[in-house]
């Protein structure tokens, strides 16, 4: 169905992990410093869209797993909700891995897997296309499983005899990437990511806000 001049609903969609892994890539920073309302509204807006929801996705670690991580996700999803930004977490889990070497040998290692987020995602743009509660869907991931959303969102339009968008909004570094397949692909320029960025500290320093104490160093090599 064609676009028309009026303003459409739209919802945006996080998957937090693989943005900021993404913002990483294309920007080089080592912390996850989007300010993710303001980076969904300047998105929406450069689109005419009207941006009813942000909906934040995040598999985070337990306490007493890396406290540094534990803090700073605990004190950046509570300011999210402040703003209004819906937030849904699932707990990272751990598992022992083992590859063989082209030696013959083995190499074991601890990897991490993030259940039950790119499936509640999933079920969310679904489940909220079918209520009729948007016209555009805006997923942050460039995960190439949501491909298979895009299709089902298709069918949905088709059977409701409405006009419903989806699209893939990315960071876009020196070198090209790309959106999610089936979707249409929104770039997001570092001029425009750096406008958003959220320039508040967590944890917060000693004394400010919710938490107090010490304020755990960051790690050489931050992995949230």
């Amino acid at each position: 169905m064609r676009e028309t001049g009026e303003a459409r609903r739209a919802i945006a969609f996080v998957d937090g992990q693989n943005l900021f892994h993404a913002v990483r890539r294309a920007f080089g920073y080592s912390l996850p410093n989007f300010g993710i309302l303001r980076l969904a509204r300047a998105v929406c807006a450069s689109r005419g869209w009207d941006l009813k929801e942000v909906r934040f996705y995040v598999g985070v670690r337990q306490a007493g797993d890396e406290p540094f991580w534990c803090a700073f996700w605990s004190g950046k999803l509570g300011a999210m909700g402040r703003e209004g930004v819906r937030v849904f977490t699932r707990a990272l889990k751990y598992r022992r891995a083992t590859i063989r070497l082209p030696d013959g040998g083995t190499h074991s290692f601890v990897t991490r897997e993030e259940k039950g987020i790119d499936v509640r995602i999933a079920i969310d743009v679904i489940r909220m296309a079918h209520r009729r509660e948007y016209e555009v869907a805006v997923l942050f991931s460039q995960d190439e499983d949501f491909s298979e959303i895009a299709r089902e969102i298709r069918a949905i339009a088709a059977e409701q005899g409405r006009w419903i968008k989806i699209a893939s909004a990315y960071p876009e570094g020196r070198t090209k990437s790309h959106g999610i397949n089936f979707t249409d692909w929104i770039p997001i320029d570092r001029t425009t990511y750096d406008a958003c960025i959220d320039q508040r500290a967590y944890p917060p320093k000693e004394g400010e806000g919710p938490t107090r104490g010490r304020r755990p160093r960051l790690p050489r090599n931050p992995r949230p």
